[in-house]
């Protein structure tokens, strides 16, 4: 078989649209007949419909002390942005490569599928897995069906690199989230009668304000680590919808929020703190007027973070594969703190991109960062083959 670069893997990984409402199967049969080429076998691991798959894959010698390379291969929608170009199409412009997951995170899942003929061609002494999950976008939801796997039939690994976008950096850390759908639930009225209802907008709108008041208070007193870019836990209301007109006292509006929480502070404590405002302080004069009022915090994601010691052996030897010496952590969530909390395998963060083309129109990878992580495969493939 003729062996593909990592920029023509990339094209074809492209080509399938894994949105994370979508199946991720066609592009999931893909990478199971690339390894099959090379005599590498794999294994599914289904959601629950079926309709989705984790892949699992081991090269080299499974009994020995390996590197898990992790990679999600769900996308985030394009509806409503403007692209130049079909993002389902690859295309290079100025050194750039454009479409939908270039950088988040297909490039990296390309890079390790290139390197497969060489480590298959290698006498490794250790092995080298690879992750593929679904639905990371949404939650992180999807690798845990695959952990779950691997703690029932454990994997020897000495410990996992997840290549998110990080322009090849290595990152030891990144914060937990907390995602929340709040519901409120009022009774309704003409407007001229408004003292008579529960204005379901209002006490929503209270809602809201307690989480800002939490968001400035972490920024002030909270814990801190100056290694992210913001340096403090965060907590955010990112949608609202509620009442239908201007003459009706709205009896419903619903809140989606977040926490996005540094590793050593207490996330679920800041989602019982909500919800104990939501009990004590504003249901009891809501349910005075109607006793049906109420508000519900439902926990919808929710994905650990991930602190890992430099001085962990992962720390040296990825900024080895990795050709430099910089270290940091970044705000964002990966699947390493679930690699981490499931297995406690030793992970860190190192991929090509920029998180910062990630999830918009144009997304793109430059080609020097795809050249960047080719090589991180190659001295990885060195690593695996000394005993």
């Amino acid at each position: 078989m003729t062996r593909q670069t990592s920029q023509e893997i990339l094209a074809q990984l492209i080509a399938f649209d894994t949105t994370s409402r979508n199946s991720n199967l066609p592009l999931i049969e893909y990478i199971e007949r690339y390894l099959d080429s090379y005599s590498v076998s794999s294994r599914r691991v289904y959601d629950a419909t079926g309709l989705k798959a984790n892949l699992f894959a081991t090269i080299g010698p499974a009994e020995a002390q390996g590197a898990i390379l992790s990679g999600h291969t769900d996308t985030v929608p394009v509806e409503g942005q403007n692209w130049a170009s079909d993002p389902f199409t690859l295309e290079a412009r100025g050194g750039k490569l454009f479409g939908r997951g270039s950088c988040d995170m297909k490039g990296f899942i390309a890079c390790a599928l290139a390197a497969v003929p060489d480590l298959v061609a290698r006498p490794l002494a250790k092995p080298v897995h690879l992750a593929f999950s679904y639905d990371e976008e949404v939650g992180c939801v999807g690798v845990v069906g695959l952990l779950e796997m691997l703690k029932a039939n454990p994997v020897n690994a000495a410990f996992c690199i997840v290549g998110e976008p990080t322009l090849m950096t290595v990152m030891t850390g990144h914060k937990a989230k907390r995602s929340m759908q709040v519901t409120v639930r009022g009774r309704s009225c003409h407007s001229s009668l408004a003292p008579q209802g529960v204005n379901a907008v209002d006490y929503a709108a209270r809602i809201i304000v307690r989480m800002q008041d939490i968001a400035q208070r972490l920024a002030e007193k909270g814990g801190r680590d100056e290694a992210y870019d913001v340096p403090h836990s965060t907590a955010h209301t990112g949608v609202v919808t509620g009442g239908t007109a201007l003459n009706i006292v709205p009896d419903l509006c619903s809140i989606t929020c977040e926490f996005r929480v540094l590793p050593f502070e207490d996330a679920d404590a800041l989602v019982a703190e909500l919800k104990a405002y939501a009990k004590n302080e504003l249901e009891p004069a809501m349910q005075q007027i109607a006793p049906e009022a109420g508000i519900q915090i439902d926990l919808y994601a929710q994905f650990p973070g991930l602190d890992t010691d430099p001085a962990q052996q992962v720390v040296p030897l990825a900024k080895r594969f990795a050709g430099g010496n910089s270290q940091g952590k970044v705000a964002f969530g990966t699947e390493g703190g679930r690699f981490h909390e499931m297995l406690g395998v030793p992970t860190v963060i190192c991929g090509p991109g920029s998180i910062v083309q990630a999830h918009k129109p144009d997304e793109y990878i430059e080609i020097t960062q795809l050249d960047a992580c080719d090589a991180f495969m190659v001295r990885l493939a060195e690593w695996a083959e000394q005993a």
